[in-house]
């Protein structure tokens, strides 16, 4: 009835597809309506997150174009629907890397150690928000805010004491950070080396996505022309240095937070990677040099095929845009390697327990979407940092995918479905259209400064409040079955610090690094970055000479802004 293999192009001959369509009009006109006159369906329509309209019923109608050879081929095999690797999880577990760091560097060295006792297999450290738009404890605008939503790291020697015992030559590190990542990153070089760490042996990840940085999170410190060039200065510095180091992680997780559709999350994604390899380019690079070490981050949210789907396609998306645009050699080069984050912005501060379930249910869509490393979410995070007993939730939520549930047992479970499949194809088609609307406007860069991704984040973020509010969305605990249990979370063992006495510590911490540096040094450091700012070298070796001479994160960022400014958000409408 079906032809199976790659070779032999469609699932199903005309002859099978005129007799299935014949059977599905029996169905639709005779058995169906039987059917909805006793039992209606809940809905008039049924939409997903991105809005996509979603029938009764796929058939192999609904993929009677599809080609096996094009649209999935074999995991391992362009253009890598099925996964990037032949073996997937039946040879190596993706990495559990829980996403880390609240207050102090003793404090998140501690909670480190705490997750790689309990079976974490690679770290990822939060920043406080001055940490985040590269700002020391003692400016003013951070008062009150040090060792908030992440670990307060304004200097190297802060760096040493968040992996105090933690043999960085043995584990890989992601480093959620953009604007400050060539500083961060330099703190982290500076003290592998002082654990003796060799270049080579450095592994792990920095964001340094700084478009997704005006579209969403709006952690921006330069306006964007700089801020492309800085972030393409620590690439291209870590690709011929770092060569475990995946210097920037293109990252729609950020976008999807914001408000954004899947599609959208995809689709500005995708554009921002374009981007980033066009500037390389541009600097002389070679495609198959660099692009085997970009790697991806994305959302997790609660629509569970929708994800899956979106993961498939993106991957499928980055193999044709690595060939076909930008003529990649390396089977690696059109790998889309990627960490993905349980959704965050679905989690709710009412009925928190149900968190526990919304985050495992995301966390296998991750896995069933391929992804390389994921972090869960733990029950807790809508109203305050993750307390040990929550974060060890999370990180059992994990386990119990990867050993009991049989998921990770064979490779792309999903595969074949006739829903899974119509719905890969449609999100791509999608996303492909919103990418063509960017190449019109002059590529990701000029759209950003035009506000183009920023207006229809804000737009898909509204309507979806307003069909919340609606309730043509649904949001158990929230605008179904409420009970406002808020309070019922008092049972559990809170995790408490002293804000205020871990900022004193900090800012104690700088005095003592400025008061006891070499002067002469530390000047002359900053003297050459700024000269290097205003020429057009790469400033990453002037950076990290920096960071070794004591230079702290807001001195290193105030003499870049200096030179580049800070940038100003106009109105996007």
């Amino acid at each position: 009835m079906y032809l199976m293999g790659c070779a032999m192009g469609n699932l199903y001959d005309k002859n099978s597809l005129k007799e299935i369509k014949k059977s599905l009009e029996n169905w639709q006109n005779n058995v169906l309506p039987q059917w909805l006159q006793q039992v209606p369906e809940r809905e008039k329509e049924f939409t997903n997150l991105s809005n996509i309209q979603i029938k009764n019923l796929y058939t192999p109608l609904d993929i009677e174009d599809f080609d096996y050879d094009s649209k999935l081929g074999f995991p391992g095999s362009y253009p890598f629907t099925r996964g990037i690797h032949a073996t997937m999880y039946r040879a190596r577990l993706w990495t559990m890397r829980m996403f880390s760091g609240f207050g102090g560097p003793e404090e998140t060295n501690k909670r480190l150690k705490f997750l790689i006792e309990h079976g974490e297999t690679g770290l990822s450290l939060a920043f406080d928000y001055p940490t985040l738009i590269g700002i020391d404890p003692d400016d003013p605008m951070a008062e009150g805010e040090v060792g908030i939503v992440g670990v307060s790291v304004p200097s190297i020697e802060d760096m040493r004491i968040v992996f105090d015992g933690i043999n960085m030559g043995e584990v890989t590190t992601n480093m959620t950070i953009n604007p400050p990542a060539p500083v961060l990153l330099s703190f982290y070089v500076g003290v592998a080396e002082m654990q003796g760490v060799p270049y080579y042996k450095i592994g792990g990840t920095t964001q340094n996505d700084p478009l997704k940085e005006f579209i969403a999170q709006k952690s921006y410190v330069f306006p964007p022309e700089p801020a492309v060039r800085v972030s393409m200065d620590l690439i291209e510095w870590s690709v011929k240095n770092l060569p475990k180091w995946n210097p920037i992680s293109v990252s729609g997780y950020h976008i999807r937070e914001a408000g954004s559709t899947a599609v959208q999350e995809l689709a500005f994604t995708i554009a921002d990677g374009i981007e980033y390899v066009r500037q390389l380019i541009s600097r002389g690079l070679d495609v198959d040099e660099f692009a085997p070490r970009i790697s991806f981050f994305w959302d997790s949210h609660i629509n569970f095929f929708e994800e899956i789907a979106k993961f498939r396609a993106a991957r499928r998306m980055w193999a044709k845009i690595m060939k076909d645009w930008f003529h990649a050699k390396k089977e690696r080069s059109m790998w889309m390697r990627f960490h993905t984050q349980t959704a965050g912005v679905s989690l709710t501060a009412q009925q928190p327990w149900n968190n526990i379930i919304r985050t495992a249910i995301e966390a296998m869509a991750a896995v069933l979407g391929g992804t390389q490393s994921l972090h869960t979410n733990s029950f807790d995070e809508p109203f305050r940092v993750p307390s040990e007993f929550a974060a060890k939730i999370a990180l059992r939520t994990q386990q119990i995918i990867a050993y009991e549930s049989g998921i990770a047992d064979t490779i792309d479970p999903l595969a074949g479905s006739y829903y899974v499949e119509w719905l890969t194809d449609e999100i791509e088609e999608q996303a492909w259209k919103y990418i063509d609307k960017i190449e019109k406007l002059g590529g990701m860069l000029e759209a950003v400064k035009k506000g183009f991704p920023q207006r229809e984040v804000t737009e898909a973020s509204y309507n979806y409040q307003k069909q919340v509010d609606e309730k043509k969305k649904y949001i158990v605990g929230v605008n179904i079955f409420e009970d406002n249990q808020v309070d019922e979370i008092r049972n559990v063992p809170l995790l408490e610090f002293d804000q205020a006495e871990i900022e004193k510590r900090q800012k104690a911490r700088i005095n003592k690094i400025k008061s006891e540096r070499d002067k002469e040094l530390w000047e002359r450091s900053l003297n050459e970055l700024r000269k290097a700012a205003e020429g057009d070298v790469n400033l990453m070796p002037y950076i990290l000479q920096a960071a070794k001479a004591k230079a702290t994160l807001g001195e290193i960022m105030s003499t870049l802004k200096e030179v580049f400014g800070a940038y100003v958000e106009p109105p996007i409408y």
